[in-house]
């Protein structure tokens, strides 16, 4: 039995039939799904064809301080510190200790009884893949964005890889307040969502780098 915080305890870790299970009878959404997915206590996930890179920068990010949303350079506040791009080919190429953000070829939709923990497949933290800890919360629904940092030489991955393995637990007890945060629903990467003043400046610059 695993205990957990303020929700309550964590009774169980999903084997392959509970997961079949509640991905057969819908309380859990994944798609597209295959058969492949499903391992012995969790599914594999697979790399989307977006992802941001943080670019060096010496400027300070004042992320709590307002900016008007009519200035014309309000739109680059992000500009300045990641770079975003699709997959050329099917395929994205990290740099040595890049750090970029991925996502997941998968939309999920959780139920308001389980939770996750989001880690490397074993492959690629093997490779020198580093990641911070991952939690997808009861009631989240969207594709993943995950930090990852690159090993120290250069890799390419294709899109569809399966590079996430997610373990799905059971709480004590559905959720009272089920997730419904700014990050609901995402698709592709999704980038730090700053204060809303900030949000807006910057909406139009990133739909038109990940358009290119």
């Amino acid at each position: 039995m695993l205990r957990g915080g303020a929700n309550g305890v964590v009774r169980v870790i999903l084997s392959d039939a509970d997961l079949r299970e509640y991905i057969r009878s819908g309380k859990l959404v994944v798609e597209p799904f295959t058969e492949e997915m499903v391992r012995e206590n969790g599914l594999d996930l697979s790399l989307g064809e977006e992802l941001c890179v943080a670019a060096p920068s010496t400027k300070v990010l004042e992320d709590m301080e307002p900016l008007d949303v009519n200035d014309a350079g309000s739109e680059e506040v992000l500009a300045e510190y990641y770079r975003c791009y699709r997959a050329v080919d099917g395929e994205i190429v990290l740099r040595p200790e890049e750090r970029a953000l991925l996502h997941t070829r998968e939309y999920i939709r959780m139920p308001n009884d389980l939770m996750g923990f989001v880690e490397l497949r074993s492959t690629f933290a093997r490779l020198g893949f580093l990641m911070p800890p991952t939690i997808i919360d009861a009631g989240f629904e969207g594709q993943l964005t995950v930090e990852v940092a690159a090993p120290p030489f250069p890799v390419e991955m294709r899109v569809g890889t399966r590079f996430l393995h997610v373990v799905f637990a059971r709480l004590s007890r559905p959720v009272e307040k089920p997730y419904s945060g700014r990050y609901q629903g995402q698709r592709g990467v999704t980038l730090p969502k700053l204060p809303v003043n900030h949000y807006r400046a910057f909406a139009k610059w990133y739909a038109e780098q990940v358009a290119r």
